[in-house]
């Protein structure tokens, strides 16, 4: 029982690095970055500017829509952007990680549906992800720590449409016949075992950081020393979010379907930290914590991004990091998000998405509304009371371990 119960356990891991130091690291250095840049860190912004270039690209005009005018815009390019570099940098340094670790190979999803499954799931959280203005990242796992309202609601509506998801995926025409094989050191394609291939995806990965120390050092030299910084930050973010297999969609997935709250846990220390140290950045720093509209369109959002990300098989940061491992199916969640976060870009005005769902909506703020102790303590409260409401799940599944275990030993 307690070696079944010790790889529950936040702070251990199979294989990796631990979840619950992770979350904690990734938690300390968003705020890190928040104080340094004044933003926050996200992707799915970057996303939606990307589907409006490739809008251009085609033909229309992007930057006529209200959403590209008021919510974000498209000067520039990618590599222009704090948030672009943040996207480039998390998927180049998720893709160092995994070549040095041996953990990449092209997998291709056993079933074929898997395929559009995970392009409807992406389009769907894409979309929700907009209209709740921001996804696992803006509008939880850093929109917690800025105390805005928007946050919490988006949290509680994406464990119900995780929930909802669930119920969809455990379907058997859904599922289909077979079910995928999990990968093992060895598998054709992987590095592990084969000296030659692993110093190839060694060298690959060598030439990546190279890259990216290139584009930071020219940066700096140019007088765009925030880029270096996105740079920095987002191979940081890319490293651990694949060494400590960082994916949301687990985290609430496991609680309904294996009641294993390992990640769960991991998630709300690393809120805790998160918390306390933006917190103190905004003590320190004089600074406006981030605040986004709370109504119905973040209801709406949170349930279809929390929907989307079950079908898909992948959060933003999960799907970032799989594709990067050579998860095929992972790319065309990626793709797929992007086409959601543009359709929702596009129907910000053409469908009147906005005038109906966003702008009745209030933008509250714990912290300037009520001070900042009263906003840290209730952040606090809110996560304790997260905390032990899924206690229950975590004796039960320790109860079911246990049980298993000692049958197990009485054969």
């Amino acid at each position: 029982m307690s070696q079944f119960q010790s790889y529950d356990a936040m702070y251990r891991a199979r294989v990796g690095l631990a979840p619950g130091p992770v979350f904690v690291l990734l938690g300390v250095l968003s705020a890190v970055y928040f104080a340094i840049t004044g933003t926050v860190w996200a992707v799915t912004g970057e996303f939606t500017r990307l589907g409006g270039h490739v809008v251009e690209w085609l033909g229309a005009d992007a930057h006529a829509w209200r959403y590209y005018q008021e919510v974000t815009t498209l000067d520039g390019s990618p590599v222009d952007r704090t948030d672009g570099w943040i996207v480039i940098a998390m998927l180049a340094g998720s893709l160092i990680a995994a070549l040095y670790s041996g953990d990449f190979r092209l997998r291709l999803p056993p079933l074929k549906r898997r395929f559009a499954q995970a392009l409807v799931g992406g389009i769907i959280a894409g979309f929700g992800a907009r209209l709740a203005y921001g996804c696992n990242l803006a509008a939880m796992f850093t929109g917690i720590p800025q105390f805005s309202l928007h946050a919490w609601i988006f949290t509680a509506t994406t464990a119900l449409g995780t929930l909802l998801g669930v119920h969809i995926i455990k379907q058997r025409w859904w599922r289909g016949p077979t079910r995928p094989v999990p990968v093992t050191p060895g598998m054709p394609g992987s590095a592990a075992g084969s000296p030659k291939k692993k110093t190839t995806h060694r060298s690959i990965a060598s030439v990546v950081v190279l890259g990216l120390v290139a584009a930071a050092l020219a940066y700096v030299t140019t007088g765009r020393g925030m880029l270096s910084v996105a740079i920095v930050f987002g191979t940081v973010f890319g490293i651990l979010i694949q060494r400590g297999q960082i994916c949301f969609t687990a985290a609430f997935r496991d609680l309904w379907v294996t009641r294993k709250t390992k990640l769960n846990d991991a998630l709300i220390l690393g809120l805790a930290a998160a918390v306390i140290m933006t917190w103190l950045v905004l003590q320190i720093g004089g600074m406006d914590p981030l605040t986004k509209p709370a109504g119905i369109g973040t209801v709406i959002g949170g349930m279809l991004f929390g929907l989307g990300i079950m079908m898909a098989g992948a959060c933003e940061t999960g799907m970032m990091y799989r594709a990067m491992e050579g998860q095929t199916a992972a790319v065309v969640a990626f793709v797929g998000n992007v086409i959601g976060a543009t359709v929702l870009a596009y129907g910000w005005d053409h469908w009147g998405i906005y005038a109906t769902l966003v702008a009745p909506s209030p933008a509250f703020n714990f912290y300037q509304a009520w001070g900042p102790w009263p906003a840290l303590v209730l952040s606090l409260v809110l996560l304790g009371l997260w905390a032990a409401a899924v206690r229950p799940l975590r004796q039960s599944r320790h109860e079911r371990v246990r049980v298993s275990t000692e049958t197990e030993l009485v054969k």
